[in-house]
């Protein structure tokens, strides 16, 4: 940068209010004022302030507070893969499976995360949970989408030659770099790499309670991931809606990485929104029990919205249903699994940045002394970190632009969240829930199990072309 471009940069952050952050400018070397600057220079210092404002001092935080309406999905918002008819459920994966053959189909996986709470130093789509295959989260998604393309085929005469599925990977500055180097050094899982697709989600900067950016040490400001709600920016700013246009893609899945079950291009659930005809849909599990962590879809204010766990009053909590009080009346669990229109996606230059509010997290963020410049790590929170979630867009919505489809909690959801021996959404049970459905599926094929054993998704995406096993023994610890 030219001392005219330093000037420029500085008067910047100074009319935000944010100056500061070269109060030690002048004690740095060459090559710190360099990496401080070229930090600075991706920031925008005034968006910062405004969203500090809005957020911390202003619209969202009045005093006022009117509370919010909340009621159930409406019925026609809503499906049921638990209750519908199997005839239902195969028209809805026809639809799914044309619109994959027909190369119509992308997927967008959220994979920002790190394994630290797993206690692994790889990210967390790396994570082996110790099945016979020792296969990664990654992997078991890679081969899902192979399957899919491959009975694609199958299902429709009329299907491409060449049937491919992209797949968007989103990753964060600290996992993007080691993720990128697991698919090399795995061969893509045999996936073409031309169709995998590494992106990066946003950083903000770190914020006093006052709304002042905190520097980390002299010569850098801290920041944090703008949560799973940046997928939106992210995906406009680093060309991959440019890459799904040019593709002709119509039709997004979006999960998260940590779900060993997850169903990659469902093509029942595309299926259902397409008939549906909906911009976004989501999947949800039946909630556990009133007390299960979980945020859930809902009515809220009259439109499509999610609730947090710790935002729901008891008794909405604990209510049933009237025709059965074993059914809760709030049952519909957010899974962060999500169906997206191109159309809808294409157009978010036209209405992210104003849109989405950001969300308030206190956290411990090391900081650098007034005095001296060291970095302090402080024992108990001393600022904020600012995310988005990516539920925030389903207000924009009518409900008859938006689907919410039911699935069996055992066949598609197993969250891995915590590390070994917790005994709630960790490894173990990752492990237990994959192979307890490979059992299901070899058991309803007619197999004899003698102890377990895993269905590799090369085998079968969800149970299907497994007759050849009838009145066969496997032993323990196969992989078929």
């Amino acid at each position: 940068m030219t001392s005219s471009d330093i000037q420029s940069l500085r008067s910047k952050y100074e009319s935000a209010g944010q100056g500061h952050v070269f109060q030690f400018w002048d004690k740095l070397s060459p090559s710190e004022q360099e990496s401080l600057l070229t930090q600075l220079d991706q920031i925008n210092p005034q968006f910062v302030t405004e969203v500090a404002q809005n957020t911390l001092n202003g619209k969202h935080n009045t005093g006022v507070a009117t509370p919010d309406i909340i009621s159930p999905l409406p019925k026609e918002a809503t499906g049921s893969v638990v209750d519908a008819d199997p005839s239902q459920i195969a028209a809805w994966s026809k639809l799914g499976l044309e619109a994959i053959a027909a190369n119509k189909v992308g997927v967008v996986l959220l994979s920002g995360g790190q394994g630290t709470r797993l206690g692994s130093s790889n990210p967390k789509g790396c994570y082996d949970v110790n099945l016979p295959s020792h296969k990664s989260l990654f992997q078991l998604q890679a081969e899902r989408i192979i399957k899919i393309t491959e009975l694609a085929k199958a299902a429709v005469p009329t299907a491409s030659e060449s049937v491919v599925v992209p797949w968007y990977i989103m990753t964060s500055g600290p996992t993007r770099k080691s993720v990128e180097q697991f698919f090399k050094d795995n061969k893509y899982f045999g996936l073409d790499p031309a169709n995998v697709i590494f992106f990066e989600q946003g950083v903000l900067p770190c914020l006093t309670p006052e709304g002042k950016i905190i520097l980390e040490s002299k010569s850098s400001v801290a920041v944090a991931p703008d949560g799973n709600g940046g997928i939106y920016n992210a995906l406009y700013k680093h060309n991959i809606l440019a890459d799904i246009k040019k593709r002709g893609i119509e039709h997004i899945h979006t999960y998260c990485v940590d779900n060993c079950l997850v169903k990659v291009a469902d093509p029942a659930f595309i299926g259902f929104a397409l008939q549906r005809n909906v911009d976004i849909a989501t999947k949800v599990v039946r909630k556990r029990d009133a007390t299960e962590s979980v945020g859930l879809i809902v009515s809220k204010n009259g439109a499509p919205g999610v609730i947090e766990y710790s935002e729901i009053p008891s008794e909405l909590a604990s209510a049933t249903e009237a025709h059965d009080d074993k059914l809760l009346k709030f049952r519909a669990a957010n899974i962060v699994n999500h169906y997206y229109s191109a159309k809808f996606l294409l157009n978010i230059p036209n209405w992210e940045s104003s849109f989405l509010p950001f969300h308030v997290a206190h956290k411990k963020i090391p900081f650098a002394d007034a005095e001296t410049g060291s970095t302090v790590k402080p024992s108990a929170p001393n600022g904020v970190k600012l995310e988005q979630f990516v539920f925030d867009v389903f207000p924009r919505l009518a409900f008859n632009n938006f689907a919410s489809l039911e699935v069996n909690r055992q066949d598609e959801f197993s969250p891995l969240k915590n590390g070994p021996g917790a005994k709630v959404d960790c490894p173990e049970t990752s492990r237990s829930d994959v192979l307890g459905q490979s059992a299901r599926w070899l058991t309803a094929a007619g197999a004899i199990l003698e102890g377990d054993v895993e269905v590799s998704p090369l085998t079968s995406y969800g149970g299907e072309g497994l007759e050849s096993f009838k009145g066969r023994k496997i032993p323990a610890s196969s992989i078929v």
